[in-house]
Parts: C-alpha cells; sequence; structure tokens
C-alpha cells in the first residue's frame, strides 16, 4: 500500500514520506518542492490569473474554482510555504475579505457579519502559507471572541444559532492550528480555544447527538475528498492527529468507523464529491483512493501511539 502511494501525484508522496515512512527531512523537502512543479499543484497553479491574483473569476464563488477553495485545496496538497503565487492569493482574500467586525465577510452588501466559517479558513490559508499580516491577528481575534458556550463555532451565531456547527468548527480549529503554529501573539489563547473545541466534538463522539446517540447526520461517516467547508469523521480525526491530541477513548467509534471503511487490499474507496464545479478530477468517486488511503493510514498510524491504556489493539 505504500508503494501504491508513493506512485502517486507529488502531493500524496511527499505526505507519505513524512507521515508513513519517517524518511528524512531532505528527502521529504525535495519531494514537497515537486508540489509546485508537477502534477496537480503545478496545474492548479497554471490556472491563477497572473494579474488579478484569482481563480475561477471570484473570490469565494464559483464553488469550487473560485480563489478561497483553490486555496484550501493548495493547503491539503502542501505547497510549500511563502510560495509567491499563494502569499499573492492571501493577500487578496485579507483585502478583499476583512470586515469591519474583524472576521471575513465577501458578502458585506447583504450580510452585514463576517462568517466564523470562511473566516477560519482564511485564516488556515493565510497561516499555513507564512503570510506575515497583521491582520491574521485581527482573524484569530474575532474566532476567540465567537466561541460558543459549548466550545464550538457556528457561522449563524449572528442569526441566533445556539448551539455549535461541526462544519463550522471544524475549520475554525484548522484555521487557530495554523495560526498557533506561527507563534503569533495570540497563539497561547488559540491552543486554549482548541481543546475547548476539541471537547465539543468528543462529546459528539465526532459524529452523534449528544443526547440521542444517534448519527448526526449520515453523510459526516463518508470521507469526500476535498471537504471543502464539510466536515466528516476522518477529517476530524486528521485534525486531532495533526494537533497532536491525546487518545481520548470518546475517539474509539471514530477509529472504529475509519478501519470499517478499509478495502481487503487495504484502500479506502473515494465515496463521491460534492455537487460544484472543479478545475478537474483528482480522483474517480467508487475507485480506491489515495487521499483517503494517506489520511486513512496516518491517523490510524497515530491511534496505535496514543490510543487511551486499556483499548483494543489496533492495526493500522
Amino acid at each position: 500500500m505504500i508503494d501504491w502511494l508513493l506512485q502517486g501525484d507529488p502531493a500524496i508522496r511527499w505526505q507519505t514520506l513524512r507521515d508513513l515512512c519517517g524518511a528524512a527531512s531532505r528527502e521529504i523537502a525535495r519531494a514537497r518542492a515537486e508540489v509546485a512543479s508537477r502534477g496537480w499543484g503545478q496545474r492548479l497553479l497554471a490556472l491563477q490569473d497572473p494579474q488579478t491574483g484569482q481563480w475561477g473569476g471570484g473570490i469565494y464563488t464559483p464553488k469550487w474554482t473560485s480563489t478561497t477553495y483553490t486555496m484550501l485545496l493548495l493547503r491539503d496538497m502542501g505547497l510549500p510555504a511563502r510560495n509567491p503565487q499563494a502569499l499573492q492569493a492571501c493577500r487578496l482574500l485579507l483585502d478583499e475579505g476583512v470586515y469591519a467586525d474583524g472576521g471575513i465577510n465577501y458578502w458585506g452588501s447583504w450580510s452585514k457579519a463576517s462568517e466564523a466559517c470562511v473566516t477560519g479558513m482564511v485564516l488556515s490559508i493565510c497561516a499555513r502559507f507564512e503570510c506575515r499580516d497583521e491582520r491574521l491577528d485581527t482573524l484569530a481575534r474575532f474566532l476567540l471572541d465567537h466561541q460558543m458556550p459549548d466550545g464550538g463555532w457556528n457561522c449563524r451565531l449572528f442569526r441566533g444559532a445556539t448551539h455549535a456547527s461541526f462544519h463550522t468548527t471544524i475549520s475554525v480549529l484548522e484555521g487557530l492550528r495554523d495560526y498557533e503554529k506561527l507563534g503569533r501573539s495570540l497563539s497561547a489563547p488559540a491552543c486554549a480555544a482548541q481543546a475547548r473545541g476539541r471537547e465539543f466534538l468528543l462529546l459528539h463522539r465526532l459524529f452523534r447527538s449528544h443526547r440521542t446517540g444517534q448519527v448526526v447526520k449520515p453523510a459526516m461517516t463518508r470521507f469526500t475528498f476535498p471537504p471543502r467547508w464539510h466536515y466528516d469523521v476522518l477529517r476530524g480525526l486528521d485534525y486531532f492527529r495533526e494537533c497532536g491530541a491525546p487518545g481520548d477513548p470518546r475517539l474509539d467509534d471514530g477509529i472504529a468507523l475509519v478501519e470499517k471503511r478499509r478495502r481487503p487490499d487495504g484502500a479506502w474507496l473515494l465515496p463521491g464529491r460534492y455537487p460544484g464545479r472543479d478545475h478537474f478530477l483528482m480522483e474517480q468517486p467508487g475507485e480506491p483512493s489515495r487521499w483517503n488511503t494517506l489520511r486513512a493510514l496516518r491517523v490510524l498510524q497515530w491511534w496505535n501511539g496514543v490510543r487511551a491504556p486499556g483499548a483494543g489493539r489496533r492495526s493500522a
């Protein structure tokens, strides 16, 4: 299975070397650099408008070819930080989006309030590409100020929402995680806010109602990549892995679901895609997915190292 992953796109290959092979840092860096010059990453960079810095002719729409969603994909591919084209797009996302309330609002003419979900996306993008702009602190402060009593976030808070959203929460957690790694002025409170946000997901065992124990939405149990703004169990677990969270037994249900989705040949399928326009398809729905296999294997490897005492033996 590792050989199959290493035969994939540079975006897959370098993360396999880092997360599953324990390769030397120099080898990983060489492989990661190829994201900009070969394969999917090179194709996306070639589609950027050199004058405006946009993709798809828009900032947030059309989905999924706009600048925001293209940059999210380049983030997930691991395009190296400080890439000039990425930094141009980061500045554009900030220039067009930072609103009077401190968050990101691309719809000021009608919404009159920033959305935590999109603010989390943009913070993650800009932090991951190491955009050194003081407005990242402004976005982080907005997210910290809009954390809900249950520990999560909801982009409909300004419309009266009283319970956090899985979708908004994961985007915010990823944004605060990447911001924290930059070592900015609000890194400590960003770390604390993430701990409370993870507790929201843990209370729901990643995908269950905290009242009834039933699955909140079946879509959360399917691992679609790219996830766009949607939450699912594998995306949640990959966040727990990346931030080095402990092996809480309330993750057991999610881990069991990942294991259940594994095919006899050791791969995971791509179950489908979210409706909308793509620049191009990286993988075919219904076929074995290198993206999902990479993410599932590294989550299971992480779990084997941190699982709670007394948990059953896991194998990756």
